[in-house]
């Protein structure tokens, strides 16, 4: 698949909300459980972190947004974990399987190690097998479980801890 990746603009918030919604409401592959609106993604993408990454992949041949990836700094209250990013992978449902996440992947990584990022963390639900496998695809480590960490529609949602070394 030829894709274009490139940084998210505010004006691809409704294009980005119509992938993410979706995955939301489905409740089978992340912890967010309330979708968003097209006004709070705007908002969200215009005041991102000046250290963030927030990709979009573009389906060259229909020219429309069929994922996207966004890496945040670990935490802000101390420099202590600077060199570390937390990143979260969302394509389409009905384009998984396309080798999208990978290509996501690649764009973002070499933008943390010109941001200064060593180092790459995120969670990801235990019932969530294909993105364990997508992100042990590109180079992460399973470090373990935190049990019972979500609590969604009243049902508990073990979280792996995966990380990634640039």
């Amino acid at each position: 698949m030829d894709l274009l990746i490139r940084p998210a603009q505010p004006e691809d918030a409704a294009a980005i909300v119509a992938i993410f919604n979706p995955i939301i409401e489905s409740g089978k592959y992340t912890v967010f459980d309330t979708p968003f609106t097209i006004e709070a993604e705007r908002d969200y993408i215009a005041n991102f972190p000046a250290r963030g990454i927030f990709h979009v992949a573009i389906r060259q041949d229909a020219q429309k947004i069929v994922g996207f990836q966004s890496m945040g700094p670990f935490a802000t209250y101390t420099h202590a974990f600077d060199h570390v990013g937390v990143v979260g992978t969302y394509v389409d449902l009905a384009e998984r399987g396309q080798g999208i996440a990978g290509q996501l992947f690649a764009a973002t990584f070499e933008a943390a190690r010109q941001k200064g990022y060593e180092k790459i963390f995120t969670f990801i639900r235990a019932d969530n097998l294909a993105a364990l496998a997508t992100y042990q695809r590109q180079g992460f480590q399973l470090l373990g479980t935190a049990q019972r960490q979500a609590k969604i529609n009243g049902i508990y949602v073990d979280e792996l801890m995966v990380e990634k070394f640039l």
